[in-house]
């Protein structure tokens, strides 16, 4: 299998890779949005900036009422690099208008989140206005100007949930830790990584201050560039250690892999194929279906001849006539007779040792769920910059996550599974995005182990074009939302979980700051260019903040930990990637269809779901 940084540059990408089905948008949660509405998302957003920015500095009665530029009336000290809160007003105020639904429910979402947005902005101002007279000294405006952007980030995500249309909320079964020591683990780990950024706040003070101004959102801290990458950098090495110290004693049990399969008849041969290799270094019975979902081309008989061609795998191609990704692995659990199963997308070819480290995992009765890293073919014009994600995604973050049974989701590329596990739970989900991250979170909550093992590596085909790109990323970043929805209890119950309190609610965040990265790059220009008589100095440190952030940074780390120091050379490329895919998230955003009013995601009417439905059924 060739390492993250040589991936197979003769890999072709035949213009059958392009599709649309019923899982791109699915019906009642979604539905298809036209090209032209984000620029002009965008267009209205800059209207709206503008006409702020003016009055901030023109209007007597906003002058009058609000200082430091921006919609703020608590008394201050310092400066800041833009006015965020009338940036995240004026957001608020185009994308609502913009959203998907009826008029009338358009602008009740938008009154939704403006004013509950300026009630939590003037519960800021007012316990800043306390802290000045309690402490005789006003709060620095970086701080509230920090605190109002994420509480704008944080208010936009979770109103989306409220009043977008998602699916219905289920129980979620919770089974008993099964290893306390994780638990330790994350909280040495965290006072570790505070004695080490308080140090170096002590021992490099003028580095640590400037620094900080290049940080996100103009200010944050060490809590961005030095606390969060010392804490992923521990659990890494951590997981890494984990995957050393594995039994490799060869475990060989039988084993059932399952390929949903929609029209992918350009390239199924080469799965099957590379399955067949991986079962002859295996040794063990490995079983291949290939489920058949409702393709219109000869997926079924090219399916058929790989089979037949192969040397050590056995295999047979079922047919699934109803159209959905769930249904096609639904079937395939309901035919596997062994104790596990791996799920394999048709556009994976598996490395020849995948399924030995796979199954050398699984020996360990606690993991329920196992994924690896992804590896890009290489010849496609975005494979570059998707090698650097990759490896910052499943080849870092979720590899440290490892180490204390964090991970959210094992991607549906490869992902091997206990089969009971998955039939225990009902099965995977339909008709909703992201069944793979569904199943994963909940088999995590039944307290077993989910592992991302670097070792595993797998080509997955990317994207060929700008339009299949746009297609798969508006399924990606929407099932965030649709996960949260559906598993809700992790987030609002009272018992703990670093998935349900944690993770969850920084994954809702980080979509909404990826929703808002090119309008605020818009708006830091707006800033520095008018409207307005004065004078300004182009916030380029804010800008490129947010243009690059801290993930450009962690890209290089991950880059060398990873040895893939050909990616090193792609991180323009994939600099201008991010860009992309933040507008692939507010594009995402935008498909999301709004109700005609709001409901709290933990209010009685929510909390009961549909007479009839199955927890198979979103």
């Amino acid at each position: 299998m060739p390492a993250p940084d040589q991936p197979n540059a003769t890999s072709s990408k035949p213009s059958q890779n392009e599709f649309v089905s019923v899982d791109s948008a699915p019906v009642g949660f979604s539905s298809n949005v036209p090209m032209w509405r984000a620029p002009v998302l965008l267009c209205l957003f800059v209207l709206v900036s503008c006409a702020g920015l003016y009055a901030l500095e023109h209007v007597a009665l906003f002058q009058s009422v609000f200082r430091g530029g921006d919609i703020v009336t608590a008394p201050f000290s310092g400066g800041h690099s833009m006015p965020l809160r009338l940036f995240v007003l004026s957001y608020m105020i185009a994308f609502g208008l913009l959203s998907n639904g009826r008029l009338l429910w358009r602008i009740g979402f938008t009154a939704d989140m403006a004013i509950t947005y300026l009630a939590f902005c003037a519960l800021i101002d007012v316990t800043a206005l306390l802290f000045d007279v309690l402490a005789h000294a006003p709060m620095p405006l970086k701080v509230i100007e920090i605190l109002s952007g994420f509480l704008g980030y944080a208010i936009y995500s979770f109103k989306l949930l409220e009043r977008g249309n998602m699916p219905s909320r289920i129980e979620v079964e919770r089974g008993a830790t099964r290893n306390k020591r994780m638990m330790f683990r994350l909280v040495l780990i965290l006072l570790i990584s505070a004695v080490l950024t308080i140090s170096a706040e002590n021992i490099l003070p003028n580095t640590i201050t400037a620094a900080r101004e290049f940080a996100l959102l103009g200010g944050i801290g060490p809590g961005v560039f030095l606390f969060l990458p010392l804490v992923f950098l521990l659990l890494y090495i951590l997981a890494r250690i984990d995957t050393s110290r594995v039994d490799s004693t060869p475990f060989t049990p039988a084993l059932t892999i399952i390929i949903p399969a929609h029209n992918e008849e350009y390239i199924i041969t080469r799965t099957v194929a590379a399955i067949d290799a991986a079962a002859t270094e295996y040794g063990g019975a490995v079983s291949i279906l290939v489920m058949d979902n409702n393709s219109t081309d000869r997926t079924s008989e090219v399916a058929t001849e790989a089979l037949s061609a192969c040397q050590t795998a056995q295999g047979r191609v079922i047919p699934e006539r109803t159209p959905g990704k769930a249904h096609a692995l639904n079937a395939a659990l309901q035919a596997t007779q062994t104790e596990f199963v791996i799920r394999i997308d048709a556009d994976t070819q598996i490395g020849p040792d995948a399924l030995i480290y796979a199954m050398l995992r699984m020996r360990n009765p606690d993991v329920g769920v196992v994924g690896g890293l992804p590896v890009p073919p290489g010849s496609g014009p975005f494979d570059r910059p998707r090698l650097l994600e990759l490896v910052v995604k499943h080849g870092f973050y979720s590899v440290g996550l490892s180490a204390v049974n964090s991970v959210v989701g094992v991607p549906g590329m490869f992902a091997a599974y206990r089969t009971e596990l998955p039939r225990k739970l009902g099965g995977f989900v339909q008709g909703m995005n992201g069944e793979d991250t569904d199943m994963s979170l909940r088999i995590g909550e039944l307290g077993y182990q989910l592992i991302v093992d670097p070792r595993i590596q797998f080509i997955s085909e990317v994207p060929a074009s700008y339009k299949h790109m746009r297609e798969q990323r508006l399924r990606w970043f929407r099932s965030v939302f649709h996960v949260a929805a559906r598993c809700r209890d992790l987030i609002y119950s009272g018992r703990m979980s670093v998935r349900g309190k944690v993770l969850l609610p920084f994954m809702l965040l980080n979509s909404a700051m990826r929703a808002m990265m090119v309008p605020m790059i818009l708006f830091g220009i707006l800033v520095a260019i008018g409207p307005g008589a004065e004078a300004r100095a182009i916030p380029w440190h804010a800008i490129l903040a947010v243009a690059i952030g801290a993930p450009a940074l962690m890209s290089v780390l991950c880059a060398l930990l990873n040895r893939s120091f050909k990616g090193l050379l792609y991180i323009p490329e994939y600099l201008l990637f991010r860009l992309l895919r933040a507008y692939f998230t507010l594009e995402s955003n935008l498909t999301i269809t709004v109700k005609d009013h709001g409901q709290h995601l933990y209010s009685k009417g929510a909390l009961v779901r549909p007479e009839g439905k199955t927890i198979r059924e979103a």
